[in-house]
């Protein structure tokens, strides 16, 4: 499945739990010699009474992830298809947490990625005090960041323009650096207008992604919180565009999107 262009194997892991260990996974995430994914995605059943299903995230290089914003909506469509998800919301346990989604009737899907968290000690980041931006010095260069946790951790950098933007230099180099224990998601964002926002990002444990939907989120509360975006923004990614929504602190992102199929099958361990 792809959630635009952000690609994932999922795997119904209701009845049977899942048998592999990050080597395996990251074979299977191997686009020569295994199938090929950003993200391999369980779905196994909740371990949290008040959620339908629950399920679990791992990176291409066989890590586990706390949120996933493309996935969920994935993960939704897979339980609509299979006849297990109603209409209405739903609740759902992912690794970092409850989450709301719903099916809207032109097949997108609109996701409570949940409240942000500012905190540096909840992203974790390496700080002594929160706030709206955060410096640290990349070899040569003063790098400027807005942080913070969707479920997982992100930085988001505000470029002049994201055609341009050193992603493949800044990228590994900030989700690695030792101020990010548990490394980071690294968003790259482009103001266009108030209401409208260019997004590329350099995800933890997989590289540059064609879309990452908790950096979406991520990057609009940013810059909402800067004053440089409304409170509903367009987020136009490579692989295609999601809408944001965010009422501002203690409130829940919402993020709408689609989620596509591209085959089934058999992988032979």
């Amino acid at each position: 499945m792809h959630g635009i262009g952000n690609d994932f194997v999922v795997l119904d892991c209701r009845r049977e739990a899942l048998s592999l260990d990050a080597a395996a996974i990251a074979r299977l995430g191997d686009r020569h010699i295994g199938v090929g994914f950003d993200q391999l995605l369980t779905i196994e059943p909740a371990r949290d009474a008040a959620c339908a299903f629950r399920y679990g995230i791992y990176n291409r290089d066989g890590s586990e992830a706390g949120q996933c914003g493309n996935g969920v909506r994935c993960v939704a469509a897979w339980l609509r298809r299979d006849g297990a998800l109603g209409p209405g919301l739903t609740r759902l346990q992912s690794p970092s947490g409850a989450v709301a989604v719903e099916i809207l009737d032109d097949g997108r899907v609109r996701v409570d990625m949940g409240v942000p968290a500012f905190a540096p000690a909840a992203i974790p980041l390496r700080e002594s005090a929160e706030a709206l931006r955060y410096r640290r010095e990349l070899g040569a260069v003063a790098v400027e960041f807005g942080a913070l946790s969707m479920g997982n951790p992100h930085a988001v950098i505000e470029v002049a323009d994201t055609v341009t933007a050193a992603v493949a230099q800044w990228g590994p180099a900030l989700e690695t650096h030792a101020d990010f224990p548990d490394r980071a998601n690294i968003g790259f964002a482009q103001v266009m207008s108030p209401a409208q926002i260019r997004l590329r990002v350099w995800e933890r444990g997989v590289g540059e992604t064609l879309a990452c939907g908790s950096g979406a989120c991520a990057a609009a509360v940013v810059l909402n919180r800067l004053g440089r975006v409304s409170d509903v923004v367009e987020v136009q990614l490579p692989g295609g565009t999601l809408h944001i929504s965010w009422a501002g602190p203690g409130a829940p992102v919402w993020m709408t999107g689609p989620a596509a199929f591209v085959f089934d099958g058999n992988y032979q361990l």
